[in-house]
């Protein structure tokens, strides 16, 4: 039999996963996205709701991983259950081949995962910051005003990305394949999101990576102090650990943290990359 959805893959969606070939692919995606938009949905919440309950927890940091919250929300909350939905529909739907609608859904998607990137830039760079900086420019550069400006630059740079890149965000239909104009533009805007996430993710690896230097160095010169005041004590005292297992500990949590990291970005990066070089892009690797 005919598969027209094979076709319909294209980097004109290299973000929203649309049909298979196979009748069972659309409910296990379904039933993916349900599962994610129930448990995405009560930890963001949850997360909002702590640091607006308990004042030790509103501070600079938090608030921007509030913004990501928030953010992640339209993605929870607004998009994963119409993608489960949708999923079970037939493929010629009238909901599905309704332009208005398709911008929706592809809005909700891009204004979350644009809100959400910055937000976890800030969070790095605030970081930071705070570690690695005099606590007198940090306290200069994160006043209560400059915060909320970062945080509106946030959402007004997605708002702004979201219409300029239609393409990107938004399936094509099936029925009405996009044309030579519409798919050459549309990669090169998979190139763009592309780019835009690698900038990123280097911005936010130097932040860490620079926590990281930092802190070592300090533990250093800690660990050469304790051994001075520890042998002027009238009583024995614990050993301090070594310090290569103090490094060893540092790397592995930094290097655990990037990885998460990296796996929620990087194969966005590389599918919108071979999206850019391949036309069309393979299915399966898309899903």
């Amino acid at each position: 039999s005919e598969m027209p959805n094979t076709s319909s893959w294209s980097a004109s969606s290299p973000l929203l996963l649309l049909w298979e070939d196979s009748s069972g692919t659309p409910i296990f995606l379904s039933l993916l996205y349900a599962v994610l938009a129930i448990s995405g949905t009560l930890s963001n919440v949850m997360v909002i709701y702590l640091v607006f309950s308990f004042k030790k927890l509103q501070t600079t940091s938090n608030a921007f991983i509030v913004n990501g919250c928030a953010a992640d929300l339209s993605v929870c909350a607004l998009w994963m259950p119409q993608e489960a939905v949708l999923g079970l529909l037939p493929p010629n739907s009238s909901s599905l081949r309704s332009a208005e609608y398709r911008l929706l859904r592809g809005g909700l998607l891009g204004l979350g995962l644009t809100v959400s990137l910055a937000s976890h830039l800030l969070v790095a760079f605030n970081r930071y910051v705070l570690i690695t900086k005099l606590p007198s420019v940090y306290q200069a550069l994160y006043q209560r005003r400059h915060t909320g400006c970062m945080i509106g630059l946030s959402w007004a740079l997605a708002l702004l990305l979201v219409p300029l890149l239609p393409g990107l965000w938004t399936p094509g239909s099936a029925q009405q394949p996009p044309t030579r104009q519409t798919d050459g533009s549309s990669r090169y805007t998979a190139l763009l999101l592309a780019l835009a996430v690698l900038g990123q993710t280097a911005l936010l690896l130097h932040c860490y990576l620079g926590i990281v230097r930092r802190v070592r160095g300090s533990a250093k010169r800690v660990s050469v102090l304790n051994f001075h005041l520890l042998h002027q004590l009238p009583f024995p005292a614990a050993p301090p650990p070594p310090r290569r297992a103090q490094r060893r500990l540092s790397s592995v949590s930094v290097l655990l943290l990037c990885c998460v990291f990296l796996l929620g970005t990087q194969p966005l990066v590389w599918v919108s990359l071979l999206g850019f070089f391949l036309q069309p892009a393979p299915p399966a690797l898309q899903a």
